[in-house]
């Protein structure tokens, strides 16, 4: 029997499947797994972005804008990987194994680094959108929506305007808390400052011209990262919460994977690109381990007739920019989930 969708607001599938197989298929291959699968594969991905910061600055140096582009976008590449991929991994506590380590890596890695807060991400992130991935009004990824905002310059000019923006939502967000907003507001300063200063000291610009290039290295790669948020669970079926399936179904017809890219893959992660299905459904999962059982979990899903969502970069894209006022202005409808024997 194949899992059927009678419409684009009714989903049925087949009922009383339970993830007890698949988390227990799962654990064994986690089990079985050396520490550098578990972590070693992305600490050294981790220390590769990190050098990469070296001929960066040093390439920075140069009067010729040929040479002085590649050291920007080398270190928009660093930074990428840095708040989104190392960051994400962090936030979900898949760096390492220790608590206490976990707790320092986060706050270095979102906040000195990633300029964001460790308590937001928390709140909006592991609280909210994971265990209510497509749940209209929690984890229904409205955030990203900005129904002002015509269709191409959504998609291709705001994201740009990111990297100021992001620290303003923090202090927006946080205000209240003044603890948490003190915190923040200072590791975000230090990461801030010793960027230009580095950029000073060691590539010698000036203070303005510093940090005008710090805003374009990070903004170097945000339209993707706007783009990504959305593509992966925006168009596809959102329910009511007092309505909801059960979480196999939530994760499988609620989230979708794209296509392997080396570039997308390192900068933002194998568990936000092409294995996102499988980090919704195992989180706590390093990026290297989400690569590792996707083979499993794209197996058990379409062996049980559930849907396992994958498109293409640029398909998404196309999609959005011919429905952007049905998926990014108007509310998105409510799906109806019926189970079938």
């Amino acid at each position: 029997m194949k899992a059927r969708k009678t419409s684009e607001n009714v989903v049925m599938l087949p009922e009383n499947i339970a993830q007890g197989e698949l988390n227990a298929a799962v654990k064994k291959i986690v089990k079985n797994s050396t520490w550098w699968d578990l972590y070693g594969i992305d600490w050294c991905i981790i220390t590769f972005w990190y050098l990469l910061l070296i001929p960066a600055f040093l390439l920075m140096r140069s009067q010729h804008w040929p040479t002085f582009i590649v050291g920007v976008v080398f270190m928009g590449l660093t930074h990428s990987a840095i708040a989104v991929k190392i960051a994400h991994a962090a936030t979900h506590n898949g760096l390492c194994e220790s608590k206490s380590w976990s707790k320092f890596w986060k706050h270095f890695f979102i906040e000195i680094c990633g300029s964001f807060s460790v308590d937001l991400a928390n709140n909006i992130h592991i609280k909210v959108h994971h265990p209510y991935t497509n749940i209209i009004g929690l984890g229904d990824s409205s955030s990203w929506r900005a129904p002002f905002v015509s269709r191409y310059l959504y998609m291709f000019i705001t994201p740009l305007a990111l990297p100021p923006l992001f620290p303003l939502f923090v202090m927006k967000e946080l205000f209240g808390k003044w603890m948490e907003l003190i915190r923040c507001t200072l590791f975000i300063a230090v990461g801030m400052c010793l960027n230009v200063l580095l950029l000073m000291n060691i590539s010698g610009l000036t203070l303005f011209s510093s940090i005008m290039t710090m805003w374009a290295a990070r903004a170097s790669f945000s339209i993707p990262y706007i783009h990504v948020n959305i593509f992966q669970h925006i168009g596809l079926p959102m329910y009511a919460k007092e309505k909801a399936p059960k979480r196999i179904y939530l994760m499988s017809t609620g989230v979708l994977n794209l296509p392997r890219n080396p570039m997308l893959d390192w900068t933002f992660g194998h568990s936000i690109i092409s294995c996102h299905v499988e980090h919704h459904l195992f989180p706590d999962l390093s990026d290297n381990m989400c690569l590792k059982i996707k083979p499993v979990v794209s197996k058990f899903l379409t062996e049980h007739d559930l849907p396992y969502n994958q498109a293409t970069y640029m398909n998404r894209l196309w999609f959005f920019l011919e429905r952007y006022e049905e998926l990014m202005v108007k509310l998105p409808p409510i799906t109806e989930f019926i189970g079938i024997q």
